[in-house]
């Protein structure tokens, strides 16, 4: 069945290559979404899913087959921003092809799984590896803004129930089976203004955040480490201060915190910790996630997302595992992600056992010069037709 797969596939390289140039070619911001969603639906039906659309949310879904074990192959499908685009060597929009490369935004994080999904899952059923299977194929939205949510929105108010998930979020062709989880905390210190002439009547905000910035450097150094997800962190990301004028003395300002949980730890106990660090006066809260979907549905989360890890032992990972090494003709090799995931939904919030595999490095992700090997494509086609087949083997 492998020489099988590697051929279909193979004759399937080039509509691969040229729907993920397609997909790349397109904008699509965290809820501006539309146009590579319909792109995506209309490819699902050209190659003859038998189910396609857009959920409520704006999610793109096709399923293909109707059997007990239902699988779930989940890519999202918004980027972030393209920052100074003279610092890109090749154009962020449309896609390049060059080198044995797609190059532009998205080109990792994370459209190469889907193109491959969607041609990967049609080449499964027509070598009959999905008897038995509901083999559903998203095309997530939002991710970028708020993981997890998208898929959240999927099981729990659209009525797909997935015993299994494999996530598109590069890998490298390698099987991960977790990640720390994160949070967002802002920190708030509040003054009195003045008359920047007249300073000494006034109590600068940005002084007294001055110890508390202190603290959070030294409260990174001593955050407890795991074997295998990594340290747990928190850094500063964003500061930013209020006053009456460019003239005055600022009367609040705020820190924003990247703070990254590993495992033992949880939003409860990041917050004591940096209480605990920071002292009493300052203020602290977790802010929430609110936006309106492209499709017009409104979206709120409190900006927690958790840590999780699938044992290496489980079914999934074993089944992951074989099918790697299949698809790639060498032993698999199992890791981990060093940022989040909507796995924070699957296997962190519902406990639905969750993996990864993609093409792509992590590390290339969200910076200038993204790009993707076409060969990889291949090989991740092929472990996404491999799959369903083998996960039933193994459960």
């Amino acid at each position: 069945m492998l020489q099988q797969v590697i051929s279909a596939i193979a004759d399937r390289k080039q509509h691969i290559v040229n729907f993920l140039k397609d997909i790349v070619s397109i904008p699509s911001y965290s809820c501006q979404e539309s146009e590579v969603v319909q792109r995506i639906l209309d490819e699902m039906r050209r190659v003859g899913f038998d189910e396609v659309r857009a959920d409520a949310l704006g999610n793109a879904v096709g399923r293909i087959g109707n059997g007990p074990l239902t699988i779930l192959y989940d890519g999202h499908i918004d980027v972030v921003g393209i920052g100074d685009e003279s610092a890109w060597t090749h154009p962020p929009f449309p896609a390049t092809e060059r080198d044995g490369r797609i190059m532009g935004r998205g080109s990792v994080d994370e459209k190469p799984a889907v193109a491959c999904m969607v041609h990967a899952a049609a080449a499964a059923r027509e070598l009959g590896l999905l008897d038995g299977v509901t083999l559903w194929v998203v095309g997530s939205v939002m991710e970028e803004d708020c993981d997890g949510y998208p898929l959240m929105h999927l099981i729990e108010q659209e009525g797909v129930h997935p015993d299994f998930v494999v996530l598109g979020e590069p890998t490298d062709l390698n099987v991960y089976r977790g990640h720390r989880g994160r949070m967002e905390i802002v920190v708030r210190t509040r003054g009195r203004s003045a008359h920047g002439a007249h300073a000494h009547l006034g109590d600068n905000a940005i002084y007294r955040m001055a110890p508390v910035i202190q603290a959070v450097e030294r409260l990174n150094d001593c955050l407890h480490e795991d074997d295998f997800l990594g340290k747990g962190s928190v850094t500063i990301a964003q500061i930013c201060s209020t006053s009456p004028s460019l003239c005055s003395v600022a009367d609040s300002c705020e820190i924003y915190l990247d703070r990254r949980l590993t495992a033992g730890e949880t939003p409860r106990s990041a917050l004591a910790e940096l209480r605990q660090a920071v002292g009493e006066g300052p203020e602290i809260e977790v802010p929430m996630y609110e936006a309106t979907s492209w499709a017009g549905l409104e979206a709120r989360q409190e900006k927690t997302f958790p840590t999780w890890v699938l044992p290496a032992s489980h079914p999934l990972v074993q089944a992951g595992v074989e099918a790697a090494t299949e698809a790639l003709g060498r032993p698999a090799v199992v890791g981990r992600w060093h940022f989040s995931t909507n796995g924070v939904a699957t296997m962190g919030r519902l406990g639905i056992p969750s993996i990864g595999f993609a093409p792509g490095r992590e590390e290339l992700s969200h910076g200038t010069d993204e790009y993707v090997e076409i060969a990889d494509l291949e090989l991740a086609a092929r472990f996404y037709a491999l799959f369903p087949s083998i996960l039933r083997k193994h459960i």
